[in-house]
């Protein structure tokens, strides 16, 4: 009697994290036979023997495939015993690479499931802060100023764009908004928590250079106001009444300093405030018990 090959299969997926590289994996391999097709049935964050031994009766008594990515050497012992006193057919994925990478290096694994997830949660929202802060460049959109991590308010070429940029890669969401002479500030960001503000100054010197070099880079002979000394003076000292007069927003002079710097300045300050509201929620909870 001949035995038909299998035309589609049933692969079960064992993963301690989301098993979405896994699957992926499996998919590109049945690429490679196009008359076949396979049916996935995902069990995610199995990190137990019991959890196992249920998804093996199942595979078991269906002749299913099972591969799996699990990071624990106790747990993928557990599925090649089972594989083999069961009679199914697995493929472990994670554990001959993680073998050759300690071999490599010299030093165990931290064996901590989920952490490709974790690092990919991270990414999608760098993106996200990303793409909000370049939405809410330059004083756009600010319907939705509550929304934003950190406020960024000054005068035209104070490196507020670049900053917010740089922020936002650290996963910040970022708005700016310049301060206009004789143009009212929005009166939105007088609504929002003023300790997410923060005002970004510059010597008068420094900033008629700056001003002075962009329009030479753009072409332009005359200087008119933009580049005239006093009128730059001018709008500091505006843009620094307007700090004085709202004593909650940090102000910061980027006078001659990177953006790296400026940045690890406002990181620390949102760190410690973070830290600080740790301790008050755990005070808190300690009263309360």
């Amino acid at each position: 009697m001949t035995i038909e090959p299998k035309k589609n299969l049933k692969v079960i997926v064992i993963s301690d994290g989301t098993g979405e590289t896994a699957t992926e994996m499996t998919r590109a391999a049945i690429t490679q036979f196009p008359d076949k097709e396979i049916f996935f049935t995902r069990f995610k964050n199995v990190r137990t023997k019991e959890h196992i031994n249920s998804i093996f009766q199942e595979a078991a008594l269906h002749h299913d495939m099972v591969v799996y990515t699990i990071v624990s050497p106790e747990l993928r012992s557990h599925v090649q015993e089972l594989s083999r006193t069961e009679h199914v057919r697995s493929v472990d994925l994670l554990g001959p690479i993680l073998t050759c990478f300690a071999n490599i290096f010299e030093m165990e694994p931290d064996y901590q499931p989920g952490l490709l997830h974790a690092v990919n949660d991270q990414y999608f929202e760098k993106v996200a802060a990303v793409e909000f802060t370049l939405n809410h460049d330059d004083g756009r959109n600010v319907k939705t100023l509550e929304e934003a991590d950190v406020v960024l308010v000054g005068i035209s070429r104070t490196s507020k764009t670049p900053l917010s940029i740089y922020l936002s890669m650290e996963g910040i969401k970022v708005v700016n908004i310049p301060i206009v002479m004789d143009v009212p500030m929005p009166d939105k960001l007088f609504e929002i928590d003023q300790r997410k503000i923060f005002g970004l100054t510059i010597d008068p010197e420094a900033l008629h250079q700056i001003r002075q070099n962009r329009l030479t880079r753009l072409g332009v002979d005359r200087q008119g106001d933009y580049a005239d000394i006093r009128k730059v003076a001018e709008e500091i000292e505006w843009a620094n009444n307007i700090f004085s007069q709202n004593k909650r927003w940090p102000v910061f002079n980027v006078t001659g300093k990177a953006l790296e710097e400026t940045a690890a300045e406002i990181i620390k300050m949102l760190n410690m405030r973070k830290a600080n509201r740790f301790k008050v929620k755990k005070r808190f909870e300690k009263k309360q018990k």
